[in-house]
């Protein structure tokens, strides 16, 4: 049976929660786990629910129509034949992860919504998963479907090209990655089994003793999937992997700058390479660096992050410039037309920032994180969850579309991974301090200081500027609910002078507990509110949330003479149906008043913008009109 008959129809859920087992981790900072969470939020609740009934169902019925299953069944086939059974691996050495990914993604909903069938149609696909395993817990179809002529790509022996592009140590970070989840939603082993006996075999054949090879991933994401089997497991082992291959880069063959090898990370100072690789690497260096403690760690991942965000972010929270091996460009190389901006890069980007926080605690690194969440990462999937870009440009003169698959799949797989782990992100904790970091409708229960906390968030954001905070049971006593008030709010665009307001307008915010206002020194970012909190307690931040001018560093030469629009995190563009004349020839003034308007037709709640003869539309909306021209960055006029 297709999957997407047992899951389309199915009526939406107003609340959502993912699980997460509450293991020893040890962060500076306390990820609050998944099941904590419970999403009432019709932003993210569209979103939630356009997964569940669209994506995940197309992406289980691509990994059936395109042979994914197939692989596996071959590779069991021929693994228990006493001859050649003449099977030929073909698409991509990384087709196995679609697969992965895709219950991921799954496994997060199944915590939300429990449905018996899509349970069981995962159990299914993991027996097939199971059956291709060879003994030593080996698993990578590519090869073992045709041990004497395997993919082109995947080298005549076991990790002979893992550095080049037999991509078995990606297969690996992104199967640990997808039995986590799935364990920590379900509490079943099957996946994780799978995924410890993989990482075992790979933990006996790879490293610096007698008889070890030493090889790093081609494709990063075994690093940060490594630390994370350890932190679910508590078996050392799998971080010292993940800091073998991160201390380990730049010193083997592979040695060029688009696999970030071209120096040892500790003599790394720029992002440079394939966006994607690299995000990964980083968030996988983050990781080793905030379990560890090494200050060389921190110090190498620091300088890579201040390089970003200071000369190589977009405004929409997009990395990676070029084409070019999608990869970074030079500094300040940031155009607009041919901007790369893989969907991938950009869930990396929120990948490294949160590992940053975690290591950290600093605000800074949500206002980055967050500024990717609603620009540069929602672009890339359409509004009903059904089309996908690959790249996601900041101008277009018609030739772009979403599109319903590609194949290389691994943006909307890790679409489908993604969206349903958003609440994950929203919260921390720190010994007495609970950090409020994004702001999303929910219900929250988690330990303060060991003990129980339960609160209830409601917001309209990110249209609106006002949250409530309500106490709804706290056995914790006194602590310290940490708020973060966002760069936006602050007047502050980016964490560096990348970016920067260019009109006169001033914003501010206002705290009150029990209608009270209150007042407190930002700590990192934070609003910090410390008092020994009782049930009914009401928390009420409010943030001006206007439409902004942008301007860009001069050094960003695509963007002189340009401004940009923006309202509270959310990114506009103008686009060609809302628009008399062509978007090129669109102009802003900081003389012109921009306001904001709502239509009852919109999907999703969206605002409009209007900028003197300007309409603006939220950029991660575009496209869902047909073919046309858009622009983020329009031309500045003197008028």
């Amino acid at each position: 049976m297709k999957v997407h008959l047992l899951l389309v129809g199915a009526a939406a859920a107003a609340c959502f929660a993912l699980s997460c087992t509450g293991a020893s981790h040890g962060y500076p900072i306390d990820p609050v786990p998944f099941t904590s969470v419970s999403v009432t939020d019709d932003f993210w609740g569209a979103r939630l629910k356009a997964s569940r009934e669209v994506t995940i169902p197309l992406a289980f019925s691509k990994c059936e129509e395109t042979g994914r299953y197939t692989n596996f069944e071959q590779a069991a086939a021929q693994m228990h034949a006493d001859h050649d059974l003449g099977f030929h691996p073909g698409g991509y050495s990384f087709d196995d992860t679609d697969v992965y990914k895709t219950i991921e993604g799954a496994s997060y909903l199944l915590q939300t919504y429990p449905d018996p069938k899509l349970e069981a149609y995962i159990d299914s696909v993991l027996v097939i998963v199971a059956a291709a395993q060879e003994p030593d817990g080996y698993l990578y179809t590519a090869r073992t479907m045709n041990p004497a002529h395997p993919h082109d790509w995947a080298g005549p022996e076991r990790w002979s090209k893992v550095e080049e592009l037999s991509h078995e140590f990606y297969n690996l970070g992104h199967m640990v990655e997808g039995a986590i989840a799935h364990y920590q939603a379900t509490g079943k082993r099957n996946f994780l089994d799978i995924a410890i006996r993989y990482a075992d075999c790979v933990c006996r054949e790879i490293g610096p003793g007698e008889g070890q090879l030493v090889r790093v991933p081609g494709h990063q994401i075994a690093e940060m999937a490594l630390a994370k089997l350890y932190t679910v497991t508590g078996e050392r082992k799998y971080l010292d992997l993940a800091k073998f291959f991160v201390d380990r880069r730049g010193t083997t063959d592979r040695r060029d700058s688009y696999s970030q090898a071209h120096k040892t990370i500790f003599e790394q100072d720029e992002a440079v390479g394939h966006a994607v690789r690299a995000g990964y690497f980083y968030s996988g260096v983050a990781d080793v660096a905030a379990l560890t403690g090494e200050q060389a760690y921190i110090d190498a991942i620091d300088r890579i992050w201040d390089n970003i965000v200071s000369k190589k972010l977009y405004i929409t929270g997009g990395v990676g410039s070029t084409n070019r091996g999608e990869a970074f460009g030079a500094n300040y190389e940031l155009p607009n037309a041919t901007a790369y901006c893989e969907t991938c890069a950009a869930i990396a980007n929120v990948y490294f920032n949160y590992r940053m926080f975690l290591l950290h605690g600093e605000s800074k690194y949500y206002d980055v994180l967050e500024r990717s969440l609603y620009n540069g990462l929602l672009s890339g999937v359409s509004l009903d969850g059904g089309t996908f870009f690959y790249p996601n440009p900041l101008a277009s003169d018609g030739r772009h579309a979403r599109q319903a698959w590609f194949g290389c799949a691994c943006c909307p797989s890790n679409i489908c991974r993604f969206i349903p782990s958003v609440p994950g992100y929203v919260y921390a904790v720190k010994d007495d301090a609970l950090y409020v970091n994004l702001y999303v409708a929910d219900r929250l229960e988690t330990k303060v200081k060991g003990r129980e906390v339960k609160l209830s968030q409601s917001t309209a954001y990110p249209w609106e500027g006002d949250v409530e905070i309500r106490i709804d049971a706290n056995k914790a006593g006194r602590f310290t609910m940490k708020l973060r008030i966002p760069g936006w709010v602050r007047g502050e665009v980016v964490p560096s002078d990348l970016y920067t307001f260019a009109d006169l307008t001033q914003t501010h915010y206002i705290v009150k507990v029990n209608g009270q206002e209150v007042s407190s020194e930002l700590q990192d970012g934070y609003f910090c509110i410390d008092r020994k909190w009782q049930e009914g307690d009401l928390v009420t931040l409010h943030m001006d949330m206007q439409p902004r001018l942008v301007r860009a560093n001069e050094a960003v030469r695509a963007d002189r003479g340009r401004l940009a629009v923006e309202r509270g995190p959310v990114v506009y563009c103008a686009e060609w149906p809302d628009n008399g004349i062509p978007v090129s020839e669109l102009t802003l003034s900081s003389s012109v008043p921009l306001s904001v308007e709502q239509q009852a037709s919109e999907p999703g709640g969206i605002r409009r913008i209007h900028a003197g003869d300007a309409v603006l539309i939220p950029y991660f909306a575009w496209a869902h009109r047909g073919r046309g021209e858009m622009a983020v960055w329009l031309e500045e006029s003197a008028e």
